[in-house]
């Protein structure tokens, strides 16, 4: 067994696990840490746990301290510095010309260091740029490109739920979503309903995944020929959450059609219009 504490650096990010050295630390504790980035400020998660020794978090670097009320305050004063370095930096892109966007600054606690976060279409060439920024801050310079869910996740922003971004408020890492995950639900396939203000297919749509695979399991799709109670039909229409299928029933060719309802398990399946292969996956960043 080993004790860790998991601290967390960004509002919503992934957890990272510390050797406490001794100290005792409560859930909401501001801690530094020396990370692989330099020292950093952040909080605690889980406080003194006694876990199984796990290869992929060892070996653990040590807590440094508890954050002191002026550790607080070298926060707050890097905050302030971190919006100056982005007016500077956004000046300097103007001046090279660059086809890229800013999205935010982060300085490492002890100032070792300088992360500009940014989004392009493409390569940049940025090798000038960082060489301006690095005779301002006379400090290390990270010019690091990301995606549009990340640039989602660092600015936040309202869903056509009406809710704040779940990738800014609780989801730690995103999850490959695809069309087909909409299509077994039965959504709508327009683009500007499926997807989020980033214009990827929305991260919801792998919340009930699991569910809809196994209702669909045993589900006959439309144009499935099967056997009712009342003879044989093509099914029409379905609904996956009640387990219901639209079946036209014709018992002679002769006949009128008759349109019924019937609970999946009280049909059976004679033949499928056609195999129901798996979809390309929605590209990722």
């Amino acid at each position: 067994m080993v004790e860790i504490v998991g601290v967390r650096f960004k509002r919503v990010g992934k957890i990272y696990y510390f050797d406490p050295a001794g100290l005792q630390v409560k859930q909401g504790d501001a801690v530094i840490v020396e990370t692989s980035r330099g020292v950093e400020y952040g909080f605690a998660e889980i406080g003194n746990r006694l876990v199984e020794e796990d290869p992929s978090f060892m070996p653990l670097k040590k807590l440094i301290r508890v954050a002191t009320p002026a550790d607080h305050q070298q926060e707050e004063n890097n905050k302030t510095k971190e919006k100056e370095a982005y007016a500077i930096c956004i000046e300097k892109i103007k001046k090279h010309q660059l086809d890229m966007k800013l999205i935010d600054v982060e300085f490492t606690f002890d100032l070792a260091k300088i992360i500009f976060y940014f989004t392009s279409d493409g390569r940049v060439d940025f090798r000038e740029l960082v060489k301006d920024l690095a005779s301002v801050f006379r400090t290390r310079i990270e010019l690091r490109q990301i995606g549009v869910r990340d640039e989602a996740k660092l600015l936040n922003g309202i869903g056509i739920c009406g809710r704040s971004l779940c990738c800014a408020t609780f989801l730690g890492e995103f999850q490959p979503v695809s069309i087909k995950m909409a299509k077994e639900q039965n959504l709508s396939l327009n683009p500007t309903k499926i997807s989020g203000i980033c214009g990827r297919l929305m991260c919801c749509l792998k919340y009930e995944e699991d569910t809809y695979e196994a209702l669909n399991a045993n589900m006959p799709g439309e144009g499935d020929v099967v056997e009712t109670k009342d003879g044989r039909g093509e099914v029409i229409a379905t609904n996956v959450l009640r387990q219901i299928v639209k079946v036209v029933v014709r018992r002679r060719a002769s006949d009128a059609p008759n349109v019924g309802y019937y609970a999946v398990k009280e049909v059976k399946l004679i033949s499928a219009r056609k195999a129901r292969g798996d979809e390309v996956p929605d590209q990722d960043d």
